[in-house]
């Protein structure tokens, strides 16, 4: 199957950047090369790390970046180690960020990845095909209690008690293997009533299975953390995420570092000595337009914030 991935808030994110000659950028995310293929096409003496933790991703985006040979580096790893990546390449530095959080439409409309509630395939929800967890591990083998926490904390799901006890006594009978199996069982639990609202009825279980799996959201505030650190004066970190759990942790983390001393109002002189290290260039996020959102149904729940390193 071709790795087809249309970017959002291409051009809204890309500009954020800010790009300058010689400046050394990194695509955190990168998926099918979108934003790699934009940062390298607008400026011409500027370099990039490629990073992904999907070996498939890695191949795709060499062809498509083929013609940037010498001004790009590929690094299949994930990108809440860019402190270590970086270090490795002996780069002190970065320029700028981008960083394009959630799964990708090739991993959504590749069946065999066990990502979509649209086709059944083997459960597995994996980023990175070499990881031991699955979500046929989760499903078969978490407990009601650890399946409802899941449900609830990533997907936000009101019926996750339900859904976890659906789930527990179907596998005393024979274990959960793919998808479509996942899904009956789901729409099972969930009142015929209540399925009516909120779109497909396994849209909020998947999100977070697929977060358990790939652990998404653990190492996603010190990441944001670490790459604020390593950008240099000026240099921009643009984050775009697709759900509202990565958005608070993305906001709150970049509240938090645009916040300079925290002492009582009424101390005299600072003396927690904390200093703001970024300055947040996007007081609401960006959201894409109905055009974007016309030709990519995906996109209408992503939003773009951007900080800037003082």
């Amino acid at each position: 199957m071709e790795f087809k991935h249309i970017s959002v808030l291409l051009q809204e994110s890309v500009s954020a950047l800010r790009l300058h000659d010689g400046g050394i950028y990194v695509d955190g995310t990168l998926g099918g090369g979108g934003h790699s293929f934009e940062i390298l096409s607008q400026n011409d003496k500027c370099f990039l790390i490629g990073i992904d933790r999907d070996g498939e991703a890695i191949a795709a985006a060499k062809e498509r970046l083929a013609e940037f040979s010498g001004r790009v580096t590929f690094v299949n790893d994930n990108f809440s180690h860019i402190k270590e990546i970086l270090s490795g390449m002996g780069i002190d530095k970065i320029s700028g960020a981008v960083l394009d959080l959630g799964v990708s439409s090739y991993q959504l409309d590749n069946a065999e990845r066990g990502f979509s509630y649209m086709h059944d395939a083997p459960l597995d929800m994996r980023m990175n095909p070499e990881s031991s967890l699955s979500a046929h591990d989760v499903i078969n083998t978490y407990s009601a209690e650890e399946l409802m926490r899941v449900f609830y904390e990533y997907g936000e799901e009101k019926w996750s008690k339900r859904i976890a006890e659906f789930i527990v006594n179907s596998r005393q009978n024979k274990e959960i293997s793919t998808t479509g199996e996942l899904v009956e069982i789901i729409k099972a639990a969930i009142p015929k009533g209540a399925r009516a609202d909120g779109g497909h009825p396994a849209k909020r279980v998947f999100q977070a299975v697929r977060i358990e799996v790939n652990n998404e959201l653990a190492p996603l505030e010190q990441a944001v953390r670490d790459f604020a650190d390593m950008l240099e004066t000026g240099g921009r970190l643009a984050v775009i995420t697709f759900h509202s759990l990565e958005d608070r942790i993305v906001k709150n983390t970049f509240k938090t570092l645009a916040q300079g001393c925290i002492c009582p109002k009424e101390f005299p002189v600072c003396v927690c000595g904390r200093k703001k290290e970024i300055k947040i260039i996007t007081k609401k996020p960006i959201l894409p337009g109905g055009d974007e959102i016309g030709a990519n149904s995906r996109s209408k729940s992503a939003k773009l914030r951007v900080a800037e390193k003082l």
